[in-house]
């Protein structure tokens, strides 16, 4: 595998992305962890990744979609971008995650990007706009990679996400960025009607259309229609899970996943310190899917004294890993909703109703399996999580397992 992905790079792959996402993103991003680490000793605290949704708005209505994307639209003007992009690298970040909404409707992304060559930037799009001139203008900045959805096949796509012909015009958006070798990654909500992607085949397809990396990761019923009967039993979780490992260590092609370590151990990003994430109007939420907030990035104080000294932020961590190694948004939402009330914090949505829809979930099992470890096979993948991913002591600190509840356990 290792050679054959090897081969990838020398013959396929464009030697000056490759070499700027090695930097930009390998080396400068292992040396943001050192930097993050050595903060977390002297008692403070800057996550060493953001993501940060610049737009609301986007062409698709997705299910279980958490972002208003049908409300006015808001983004993340062009001097605030810069400033936090600014404040961020200050402190040694320089791998940063682009949302929406769907971020290449926003007007001035681009040209943003173009004045962050010295960062690197994932941007999470379903590749509508991806257009053969944007791709271009993308392999000369050559800081960028898009990571573009695909949720299922023609039908599955169009049912998942809302309109028609959604497969067809995602797929332009592929052919384009692999036409200007830009390093592309293709990310899928796993759900019921999209399992079956789960297949050495589908991975074969992804390789030979020049896709660099895949990145799999679990559907989570949140927002106001969250179509819970889409989510993964315990058992579809462990079936991706053992996929993930076996083919890391059999396919040529990068498969990314967020949520355990080396040692197979699960974990959540934002728990562990290692990223929190920007909302189109600013606030900071711990992650993209928790819409509540105490903090924004127009407070008037520099960013790292916000991201420092938020209580409500270093009480999520601390309430979060406490709980589970899994996500608490998922398993314990009543105490995302104490949180909330201990802090004051303020819905960050449009629609008002993030507490009203955290009332209403079922607790659920997500990536965390006491029952169950599986490590990873790969060994380049297991030291790549031990120098880059990992927990960072946290779970050490404040994991207590007694304090685990799982909801599919019967009632006493």
């Amino acid at each position: 595998m290792y050679f054959r992905f090897a081969k990838r790079v020398l013959f396929e792959f464009d030697k000056r992305l490759v070499a700027k996402m090695a930097w930009n993103a390998g080396w400068k991003g292992i040396r943001s962890i050192r930097k993050h680490q050595r903060r977390l000793k002297r008692g403070e605290f800057f996550p060493p990744f953001l993501y940060l949704s610049v737009i609301n708005s986007c062409n698709l209505r997705c299910q279980g979609c958490w972002i208003d994307v049908a409300a006015k639209q808001s983004k993340i003007e062009a001097d605030d971008l810069h400033r936090v992009l600014n404040e961020a690298k200050a402190m040694g970040n320089a791998f940063f995650g682009i949302l929406g909404g769907e971020p290449l409707m926003h007007p001035e992304l681009m040209d943003v990007l173009a004045r962050h060559r010295d960062c690197y930037f994932q941007i999470f799009t379903n590749g509508h706009f991806l257009t053969d001139e944007l791709a271009r203008r993308m392999r000369e900045l050559g800081n960028i990679t898009p990571l573009i959805s695909v949720e299922g096949n023609e039908v599955v796509s169009d049912q998942r996400r809302g309109h028609s012909r959604v497969w067809d015009r995602t797929m332009n958006g592929l052919e384009n960025s692999v036409k200007h070798k830009l390093l592309t990654g293709v990310c899928t909500s796993l759900c019921q009607t999209n399992l079956d992607l789960l297949r050495e085949s589908w991975l074969d397809r992804l390789i030979q259309l020049g896709v660099t990396y895949a990145w799999f990761h679990i559907y989570r019923p949140v927002g106001p229609l969250p179509a819970p009967e889409l989510g993964l039993t315990p058992e579809q979780q462990r079936q991706a899970r053992r996929f993930v490992v076996e083919m890391r260590a059999k396919k040529p092609i990068l498969i990314v996943d967020a949520y355990h370590d080396g040692l197979g151990g699960a974990l959540c990003p934002a728990a562990t310190g290692f990223t929190h994430h920007i909302g189109p109007w600013g606030d900071i939420e711990p992650c993209p899917v928790i819409q509540m907030a105490k903090d924004s990035i127009h407070d008037r104080r520099p960013l790292r004294d916000v991201l420092n000294d938020s209580a409500f932020l270093r009480d999520f961590r601390q309430t979060a890993a406490t709980y589970t190694r899994g996500c608490i948004l998922l398993e314990r939402p009543e105490l995302l909703h104490e949180l909330a009330q201990r802090h004051g914090a303020r819905d960050s949505t449009a629609r008002g109703t993030v507490f009203e829809e955290l009332s209403q979930l079922e607790s659920r099992r997500s990536q965390y399996d006491p029952d169950l470890t599986i490590p990873e096979k790969s060994w380049v993948y297991a030291i790549g999580k031990r120098l880059w991913f990992h927990d960072y002591g946290a779970y050490a600190r404040h994991f207590r397992p007694e304090n685990w509840q799982d909801p599919h356990a019967p009632s006493a």
